[in-house]
């Protein structure tokens, strides 16, 4: 074989390698952060409208709201392709992992198309259509509102954020999986711990910003609509 072939050969080999950890650290890294950070953000709804529209929906100028955007819409879009050919070429392998790998492996690619239609639903609805429609960032009485008396939307958050912190918990550990971080079957025993801690906080975290959000819309009243 030339050493050509041979090198070759070696890109072909490292190439799904190296799409999988980059799709994985897209993933990860910035989406992890920026979930969290607004998560963090949206709990200022328990300090009232002017916190919660301060921290949620102000930036400091135009550059920031446009960078922010695309930090978050890039990995995500890459990310959305990236899992959809997992999704379709994979599938669960009864003989090589247990029922529980088994079911984990599962319910990460349902939840995985949970939170797509969630956060395609949320940031349509919560920071899109109110700034391209109705020319101004979402307003808090309105949010509070459909949380306290839209029983549909209420719902919908409820399982979004649930699925959203079971996909952020479970790929983190798929992430320190792929990128040799947990080498042995005991490592990654001893990381299960961690990823249901994170699963219990970042859902912590979500549904007490809706119950802060649900709280607070008895103080507006249903919409006329």
């Amino acid at each position: 074989m030339s050493t050509q072939a041979a090198t070759a050969d070696a890109v072909s080999t490292k190439t799904p390698l190296l799409k999988s950890r980059l799709g994985s650290f897209l993933a990860v890294v910035p989406l992890t952060f920026w979930v969290v950070n607004h998560l963090w953000d949206n709990l200022s709804a328990f300090n009232g409208a002017v916190a919660w529209e301060k921290s949620v929906t102000t930036y400091a100028n135009p550059y920031s709201q446009a960078l922010t955007f695309i930090i978050v819409m890039l990995p995500l879009l890459f990310h959305t392709g990236w899992g959809l050919v997992r999704l379709f070429s994979f599938r669960p392998n009864n003989n090589r992992y247990n029922n529980y790998g088994n079911f984990k492996y599962i319910l990460q690619r349902v939840s995985a198309l949970g939170v797509l239609a969630f956060l395609g639903a949320h940031i349509w609805l919560a920071f899109l259509q109110p700034r391209l429609v109705a020319g101004h960032p979402e307003a808090f009485s309105d949010i509070a509102r459909e949380m306290r008396f839209h029983g549909p939307t209420l719902i919908v958050y409820l399982l979004g954020t649930l699925g959203t912190a079971y996909h952020l918990a479970n790929g983190l550990q798929g992430f320190a999986m792929g990128w040799g971080l947990l080498g042995s079957e005991r490592a990654m025993r001893r990381f299960e711990p961690v990823s249901i801690i994170l699963f219990l906080l970042l859902t912590a975290m979500s549904w007490s910003v809706i119950y802060a959000l649900y709280t607070a819309g008895a103080a507006f009243g249903p919409s006329s609509h």
